[in-house]
Order: C-alpha cells, then structure tokens, then sequence
C-alpha cells in the first residue's frame, strides 16, 4: 500500500511544521481526526516510549489503516509536534497579578517539570532537530518571556534568560526521566570513587554517586539562578 503524496513539503522540498500547515478538508466523514490521533499518540508515548512510536502501531491503536492515518498526518514527526502541544497544555500558568516575578517563574516552571516527569518521553525532546511551535508551548512560553520583561529585562536579556530557565526545567527532568541507576548500582559506584578519592577527593567527599534528590537540587538551582538574574536588574549591573 502506498504512501498518500505529502502534503507538507514546501516548493524547495523541505518538510513544513505541522503547525504551519492547514488540517485536511475530510473525504466522506473520515472517522479519525487529529485530536483522536494526538491523544492516542500521548497514550502510546507514556505506555511505550520514544522508540516505539511508529505510524503503523500508532494506526493500530487507533483501529484504523495506514492509509488513514496519513491522510490526516503526513510524518512521525507530526504526530510527535501535536503530542508536545498536548502535553503543554497540563502546565498550568499562573495568574501574573499575584506575586514577584521570581514567584510566579516559579511557579511556572514547577509545573512544567511535573508535567514533563508524568510524560517520561519527554526527555528525548531536546534531541529533537526543529523547534516546538505549537499554540500549548508558545502560551507557556509567551508568560514566561512576558514575566521576564515586566520585572525589567530587555532586548537581549529576555532571550538569554528565557532560555537558561527553559534549559534548567528540560534539562532537570530529562536526566530525572532517562537515568537508570538502581541503589545497588549507586552504592558501588560511589564505592568507586572512595577507593580513587586522591584522584576525585571532591567528588568522594560530597558522595557524588549517591545523590539523587532531584526535587532539592531543581528548585535550588532555579534559586541560583533567579538570584544571579534579579542581580542583573540592579542598578549599575
């Protein structure tokens, strides 16, 4: 069975974001839709992972062909672009009336990182080579970018800043998702490292191998990190 022709390329032959493309006008009521097909892909994604997202098995779970499937989404990378929105859409905002800046960034990014950890595959995004721009993700990054320019950022500062508080979250929770490590696993390790102590005496001492309190060491590099940012908005910095 062939592939339907894509509809998503631009006239170079580049493959268009699925955000930037019109849905399909449907043929005889067809009985999916790209709701349909995004929550199943969530579903997928959360039981499965990454890896095991295909456009076959995500046809099958839905009870339709491949045929179908495509003439609704055109890529894998599609179906994984509407599943990144979806899963925005669980990161609460704040109400930006209430609270300092610092409170409500926050708040913000706390949600966020709980919503990542719910959706494990969540991890792979960075590895991702085209941006999310999907409606869910620039509202959460819109507030962000918003919140940092009411406390007084400007330019280039707004940029810089939106993207070290973003990389802090995604990156916390991508290696709280990915690493595999169990206590046995751990306590050998840092055994390891007391043995070659003259070599690592820094790392021995603060028990590198057996920290993983994720939670405490996130929020206490957020703090840092908002600490040395409101330093930039004094005057004189």
């Amino acid at each position: 069975m062939s592939k339907p022709r894509s509809r998503g390329r631009a006239s170079s032959g580049a493959a268009q974001s699925v955000w930037l493309r019109q849905p399909p006008t449907p043929r005889n009521e067809p009985p999916l839709s790209r709701e349909r097909i995004t929550e199943a892909a969530v579903a997928l994604l959360d039981e499965e992972g990454m890896e095991r997202l295909t456009m076959r098995r995500l046809a099958e779970r839905l009870g339709a062909g491949a045929t179908t499937l495509y003439w609704h989404i055109d890529t894998k990378d599609d179906v994984i672009d509407l599943a990144i929105d979806a899963i925005f859409a669980e990161a609460p905002l704040p109400d930006p009336g209430t609270g300092s800046w610092q409170e409500n960034v926050v708040a913000l990014l706390s949600g966020c990182r709980d919503m990542l950890l719910r959706h494990p595959w969540s991890a792979a995004l960075p590895l991702r080579q085209r941006p999310s721009i999907g409606p869910n993700f620039l509202a959460w990054l819109e507030f962000l970018q918003a919140t940092l320019a009411r406390a007084g950022f400007e330019g280039r500062q707004v940029q810089a800043a939106c993207w070290v508080l973003y990389n802090h979250v995604q990156g916390s929770t991508a290696s709280q998702s990915s690493l595999r490590w169990t206590s046995d696993e751990r306590t050998a390790a840092q055994e390891q490292l007391t043995l070659q102590k003259d070599r690592y005496p820094t790392l021995s001492t603060y028990e590198y191998m057996l920290d993983d309190d994720w939670e405490q060491n996130f929020r206490l590099g957020l703090k840092y990190l908002l600490d040395g940012l409101d330093a930039q908005l004094a005057p004189g910095a």
